[in-house]
């Protein structure tokens, strides 16, 4: 007995469509649905001319026809589709919600970040949005039947409609090219804007650029470095800890003239506060490796980075113990030929829960200090003011400003209640670098000094921008500008020939992530041809002090 095959018991109650139907519709889908702020950025744009902003958008739309007419093909075409709809529910949440401009930096950021740091950012209104704006529509996609035509005429099509959506896009952007042109090349972050295609992009740069860098030859950098005449001639071990800070924004510091009192205990000590300092990027994966970095940001680039060794590697050569100490996302490749540790629990349980604050380097730090006997520099990566939660960088009995922010949907919160809880954080530094400095400056066993320099800023909400990670071209200050601090004890001071009046001189004057370098050379008096007397601000200090 012989049994035939039945038909699929759906089969004839899902509706058929053709492939090109299918293609258009995403399209459509997308362009209106998950492009919130592309809408906006162009109205704004072309405001007063809503014909020439929608024959815009038709050419935006016709692009992302296009990209998915090319890529989504026969047995391709379902997966590409239900991908392309997910990047763009997950991506537009960022952008519309946040502001958070989805390109190549950030992706590398994420790339690169931990689990601990990434769970903030996944949150019950980010699920929900990309359940309504990516599963759903991803379902549709996969239930409907597709009908399909030999692979010939299939081919034919496929050529067709690439070359008419080609025509198209050309078509309607040079229908106005004088104004379009001018828009494309001055308003980047329109097209920064657009979902899937922006983010897309942004991956496809990230891997090229980590293929160009799977064969770089590592240049040595500053081979000559060597004690200069005061450090060789240090009685004691010099210990220099560089604090490289996270997420602090310069216009959060009342050292720097915020209204409110941030940082009532570093303005009790002497420091030299450099209140007009700019960052080499907006997220951490760019700007931490950049300000160890020889290079300047202008020469700066992910390949650029790591073919140079940094400030580290040339510290050690000059005889320098170093280590790196991490209670955040690692050392992004700068200590990758020296030791580095992450901070736990075994460093400080009453400092952990739920996770690490910034005063689990403290028991750490006093011991170590107490045994040191040799020239020492130790690198203390914070978590800072790391958000979306910021009521975690800090103990509940420091929350010195109220009613905080308790949830990482920060657009939940009201603007007091996020300025409230980031200002917690920033006072939370402002005791941990001054409980740095107070240890460092009783333990007489060694010569301390201490540089503090935040990695980039933070958007409050400012502009509708939260978080940071702005592309640079397009960042606002409040994630470009940065506090630095820096203390040397007197006996530093003394030993090294470096008096600290002659660098609060200086601290008024526009200053980057570009000295960092130099002048952590300059003040630690290490001889090196690899350190530039411009950009040392410490230079010219140690002669006078002489």
């Amino acid at each position: 007995m012989s049994v035939s095959a039945s038909p699929s018991p759906d089969s004839s109650t899902r509706p058929a469509v053709s492939p090109f139907a299918l293609n258009v519709a995403v399209a459509i889908y997308l362009m209106a649905l998950c492009n919130q702020t592309f809408w906006g950025h162009l109205f704004r744009i072309f405001e007063g001319h809503t014909v020439t902003a929608l024959i815009f958008a038709a050419a935006i739309w016709a692009l992302t026809f296009l990209v998915i007419a090319f890529i989504a093909v026969r047995r391709a075409q379902k997966p590409v589709l239900v991908a392309l709809l997910l990047i763009a529910a997950i991506t537009s949440y960022y952008m519309d919600a946040l502001g958070v401009v989805i390109d190549r930096d950030m992706i590398q950021n994420a790339a690169t970040t931990t689990v601990a740091e990434s769970k903030h950012l996944i949150t019950p209104a980010f699920l929900l949005h990309v359940l309504l704006y990516g599963v759903l529509p991803s379902a549709v996609v996969l239930w409907v039947r597709i009908r399909r035509t030999g692979i010939w005429r299939s081919l034919a099509g496929w050529t067709l409609v690439n070359s008419l959506a080609t025509a198209l896009v050309i078509g309607l952007l040079f229908s106005n090219y004088k104004d379009f042109s001018s828009v494309l090349r001055e308003d980047k972050e329109l097209l920064a804007s657009v979902q899937p295609l922006a983010p897309i992009s942004g991956a496809v740069r990230y891997v090229r650029m980590l293929m160009k860098s799977r064969d770089i030859v590592l240049q040595p950098t500053g081979t000559d470095a060597k004690a200069g005449p005061y450090l060789a001639a240090a009685t004691k071990p010099v210990l220099l800890v560089i604090v490289a800070g996270e997420t602090g924004r310069a216009a959060s510091w009342s050292l720097g003239g915020y209204g409110r009192e941030t940082n009532p205990e570093l303005a009790k000590r002497d420091i030299a506060y450099f209140s007009d300092v700019s960052s080499c990027g907006t997220a951490t994966a760019t700007s931490l490796p950049c300000m160890f970095s020889p290079l300047t940001r202008a020469e700066y680039s992910y390949e650029a980075g790591l073919s140079h060794e940094n400030l580290l590697d040339v510290m050690a050569r000059a005889g320098f113990k170093v280590e790196w100490w991490d209670n955040n996302t690692g050392n992004k490749g700068i200590a990758a030929r020296l030791p580095s540790r992450f901070m736990t629990a075994v460093d400080g349980a009453e400092f952990c829960t739920p996770e690490c604050i910034d005063a689990v380097f403290l028991k750490r730090l006093q011991d170590t200090a107490a045994t040191i006997t040799q020239n020492t520099v130790i690198v203390l990566h914070q978590i800072g003011s790391h958000g979306p939660s910021y009521w975690l960088r800090y103990p509940a009995d420091r929350e010195v400003f109220k009613p905080t922010c308790q949830t990482p949907e920060v657009m939940e919160c009201s603007a007091e209640e996020i300025v409230n809880a980031y200002d917690n954080t920033i006072a939370y530094t402002d005791w941990f670098l001054a409980q740095v400095i107070d240890m460092l400056d009783g333990q007489d066993r060694v010569i301390p000094a201490m540089f503090y320099v935040s990695d980039h800023g933070e958007s409050l909400g400012e502009n509708g921008i939260y978080l940071h990670g702005t592309p640079y071209f397009m960042a606002p200050t409040e994630q470009t500008h940065v506090p630095m601090v820096l203390w040397m004890a007197e006996r530093y001071q003394a030993a090294l020939g470096l008096p600290q009046d002659c660098l609060k001189e200086r601290q008024a004057k526009p200053a980057s992530h570009d000295n960092v370098f130099s002048t952590i050379l300059g003040m630690a008096d290490i001889s090196t041809t690899a350190r530039d007397d411009a950009l040392d601000l410490a230079a010219g200090c140690r002669a006078r002090g002489s």
